[in-house]
């Protein structure tokens, strides 16, 4: 089954508009100097009337709310105060004529009395509003000139231009001139700067694992490399082999690996041909902080809840959102779109999908299924960490409640999935509706507690329903030793869903219902039917569920169940052959063999593909046709071979799951990392309401561990259309906030992002290679404060009671109360909210068995500055004196 794209987050629309001169205020007199118009020459003929203004304001027109003149030969709007969307105030011209494939050079000067971002589109000028140009530029006090080339994809008798400049908080004065649209135009060829041509994993490799990278050039005979180490001395050498071009990025390559060096250490750099690589660390310890990042990108989406400086960090706090506070509606009473339902239900909590406020069951399952996952997997593989993921270990707000973090993380999206159910007594009952989202598109930025828009119910679907029949009756078996009554809830909510799903087997979502969020349609629920049957089964034992697997067509077709091109929200069928092959049933013997073979089936052929790609990715969708998400589909790939490896201890998946991460995080052609704060050259811009950075300096980047959706032939945003014409499969990617299609984050990209970092970490401390995982801590720490009136000094000493060298090591804590780390000595210490990780210096990177390791730090607070009573050293708890 094709994987489906996840919606398009773009703003609609636009509101009323006045024609001719509205009395202004005079601010920024004097203060616009710009070039002079561009003259218009005979074969760029000019599309703008009255671009300079010398003829007052004809032609052009502005929002009733942002009433404007002409001053000093400038068109100045002034703009309320308030105003919540970018185009809630408008500037804008209509009747511009475009032919399609004709190249357009747009160009203006624009100055504003605070600092804004002006959204500026050439668009149609009415619904459904298609953009041709789409632009987002700063606009200060002191004014500049802008220019963009674009080229039209359609033919308008009758374009708009529209300057979207409403979305502030502060009343302020905008001021445009010298407005130029000319054909004729050619769009400059787009050349993304990829740093190095030598192509490595940024943030490192495993001890024991292999070490590949890529070089790009033009020549074709093997060419010598060096491995150097982070003081320029040289540790290993070789040649690479030349791989001839590679389809998915249209490069020359060669290909190169570090043998059977395995010397850990940090700033690592392999040079070829006079060209040095980004550095990169050796070692065991590589995925800890990853395997937290990317589960917290949970928290930092939660809905209904405030996200707590003390877990995140001050950058990252803000308000709860959708609680129904002003402007917020709210989502504790929201109703179904018009003539759907005359009911109202509570679906408050669970998490934002994606760059939206949406919140979608489709999406949701399969992003719940594998948080559960995560952790159901150190039940049942040999090596996994529980620890990383039990209570205490992550940043979520319910810890110290006796249950697996990741657990209270999980029942946060699962009370909402539940919540979205149908109730007892209407007319499709235990049917759960697809969807609850803004009535229209918002724009960016936009905090959750800024949305204005009402939010709705839309109609019910199949495969919604199954959605929650498959993720709940996870839910029962997971949190039966931790919350009877709740697993209790979770059956009832399954076994309600399944026997609606098989009632209404053919209610498929609208492919058309687009507005204000994604359509998340799918054609085909034979997926979520194998998908609910078996969770069902793993959990109850019933015989009906085993006949419902067995039956279906789906079963024991791997190409059904495990797409070439990878598992995602509309193609769900692996989700439950994985819970089948590895979770705790009653298939008989021959049942569970014949599910294992499609599991090692399909990941046989996804490491041939990874063996076979110059750059080591287990991905080869047909064509090589990379789809939206195409990162998402990369790491669930890596979700069915390390499965396979956990089931049979072939070293094969193993590595095919590691060249697959080399890929993720720079081993590309873009020599890109796509998780943000991991690697030299990381994504940082992706396309998301409140992580706005780009669009707003006050406003964070995606926080660390958010991974970027990654390449996609399709280029639908006019940013991707602008710039990535022409592009390489491999490198349709472009780190910009408002690539959508490209460059979106949402929760089922990250789910399987946290999945294959736990398993990373669990292999590189004690899987393969890494030091024996025993339930007795083989480690002391010594914790010693001196405090006084509102700080502290503390002292801590680290030993190693285990009979091997530690090579690199992290140690992590919690604080209490509200101390804050202001300096550190002997150690990297870095604290995020209550959570602090302190890792060696350069010089202390190693503690031999029975030897130890010193480093202290000062600080503030304003409680207590109680000593921990929990320390874990790489992961495993150490006793605390």
């Amino acid at each position: 089954m094709t994987p489906h794209p996840p919606p398009q987050s773009r703003a609609t629309g636009r509101p009323r508009r006045v024609l001719g001169a509205v009395a202004a205020a005079g601010l920024l007199a004097g203060a616009l100097t710009a070039p002079a118009l561009a003259v218009e020459s005979a074969d760029r003929p000019e599309l703008i009337t009255n671009g300079d203004f010398s003829d007052g304001t004809t032609g052009w027109w502005w929002t009733e709310n942002s009433p404007g003149e002409i001053v000093d030969g400038r068109l100045c709007a002034e703009v309320p105060a308030g105003t919540e969307n970018p185009w809630d105030a408008i500037v804008g011209q209509n009747d511009l004529p475009l032919t399609a494939g004709e190249g357009y050079e747009l160009s203006f000067t624009a100055g504003a009395t605070e600092p804004i971002t002006v959204r500026t589109n050439v668009q149609m000028a009415t619904e459904p509003w298609t953009t041709e140009h789409a632009s987002a530029d700063r606009v200060g006090a002191e004014a500049q000139t802008f220019t963009h080339v674009f080229t039209a994809g359609a033919d308008h008798e009758a374009a708009q231009l529209a300057f979207q400049i409403g979305g502030s908080e502060q009343a302020y004065t905008f001021c445009l001139d010298d407005v130029s649209l000319t054909g004729g135009a050619e769009p400059p060829v787009y050349e993304p700067d990829t740093g190095s041509p030598v192509r490595v994993n940024q943030v490192g490799y495993l001890t024991e694992g292999p070490k590949n990278g890529t070089f790009v050039t033009e020549k074709t005979s093997a060419l010598a490399w060096t491995l150097k180490d982070a003081d320029g001395t040289e540790k290993a050498s070789g040649t690479t082999t030349p791989a001839g071009v590679d389809p998915t990025s249209r490069q020359n390559v060669h290909t190169f690996g570090l043998g059977d060096f395995d010397e850990t250490g940090e700033g690592y750099t392999v040079t070829i041909d006079g060209h040095t690589s980004e550095p990169f660390d050796i070692g065991d310890d590589l995925y800890s902080s990853l395997r937290s990042d990317a589960l917290a990108y949970f928290y930092h989406n939660r809905s209904g809840i405030e996200i707590d400086a003390d877990l995140v960090g001050e950058e990252y706090a803000r308000p709860a959102g959708h609680v129904g506070v002003a402007p917020n509606r709210g989502d504790t009473e929201v109703p179904c779109q018009e003539g759907l339902c005359d009911y109202t239900l509570d679906v408050s909590g669970g998490w934002y999908d994606a760059g939206d406020h949406g919140k979608y069951v489709v999406n949701g399952g399969i992003s719940v299924a594998q948080v559960m996952s995560n952790y159901e997997r150190t039940l049942t593989a040999e090596g996994a960490d529980g620890a990383a993921l039990g209570d205490g270990g992550l940043r979520v707000p319910e810890r110290g409640n006796g249950v697996p973090d990741v657990l209270d993380e999980a029942r946060w999206q699962m009370d909402f999935l539940m919540r979205m159910m149908v109730p007892a007594g209407e007319e499709l009952a235990g049917m759960a509706h697809h969807k609850i989202h803004d009535r229209a598109w918002t724009g960016l930025p936009l905090l959750p507690h800024q949305d204005p828009q009402p939010r709705e119910l839309h109609a019910p679907s199949t495969a919604a329903t199954l959605n929650v029949a498959a993720t709940a009756a996870q839910c029962a078996r997971l949190f039966e030793q931790y919350d009877a009554p709740f697993a209790d809830r979770c059956l009832d909510a399954a076994e309600t869903a399944w026997a609606a799903a098989k009632a209404h087997p053919d209610m498929l979502a609208d492919p058309n219902d687009g507005t204000g969020g994604g359509a998340y349609s799918d054609n085909d629920v034979s997926d979520e039917f194998y998908w609910a049957a078996a969770e069902l089964f793993v959990t109850t034992g019933n015989e009906t569920y085993r006949q419902e697997v067995m039956n279906s067509p789906l079963h024991g077709d791997t190409d059904a169940v495990f797409p070439r091109g990878g598992m995602s929200w509309g193609a769900t069928a692996g989700l439950g052959a994985l819970s089948l092959a590895t979770v705790p049933n009653e298939m008989t013997d021959a049942q569970l063999q014949g599910v294992r073979a499609m599991v090692t089936e399909a990941a046989d052929g996804y490491a041939a593909d990874s063996r076979a790609a110059a750059y080591g990715v287990p991905y080869a969708p047909r064509d090589n046709h990379y789809v939206w998400g195409s990162n998402s589909q990369v790491l669930n790939n890596m979700v069915v071979l390390a499965t396979a490896h956990d089931l049979t201890g072939d070293a094969a998946y193993r590595d095919a799951v590691l060249r697959g991460m080399d890929y993720l995080l720079g081993r590309n052609p873009l020599n890109q990392s796509y998780v943000t704060g991991y690697g030299e050259r990381d994504s940082r811009n992706q396309h998301h309401r409140f992580w706005a950075n780009q669009l707003d300096p006050d406003l964070p980047n995606p926080a660390p561990g958010s991974v970027a959706g990654g390449p996609n032939v399709e280029i639908q945003d006019p940013i991707a259309q602008d710039r990535l014409q022409g592009c390489a499969p491999a490198m349709c990617y472009i780190d910009h906030i408002e690539s959508w299609a490209t460059n979106e984050i949402t929760i089922n990209w990250n789910a399987p992002l946290a999945w294959v970092a736990s398993y990373l970490d669990d292999l590189g401390r004690g899987g393969d290679g890494g030091e024996d995982p025993g339930e007795t801590p083989s480690c002391e720490v010594t914790y010693s404060s001196d405090r006084w009136n509102s700080g502290f000094s503390t002292n801590v000493t680290v030993k190693n009671t285990g009979t091997g060298t530690l090579n690199g090591w992290e140690l992590t804590w919690s604080f209490a109360d509200s101390q804050r780390i202001t300096q550190a000595w002997n150690a990297q210490v870095v604290q995020t909210g209550r959570d602090v990780t302190a890792k060696p210096a350069r010089w202390n990177t190693t503690i031999p068995a029975n030897g130890s390791v010193n480093f202290g730090f000062n600080g503030t607070s304003s409680g207590q500055a109680a000593d921990p009573d929990a320390v874990s050293l790489n992961g495993k708890a150490c006793a605390v004196r």
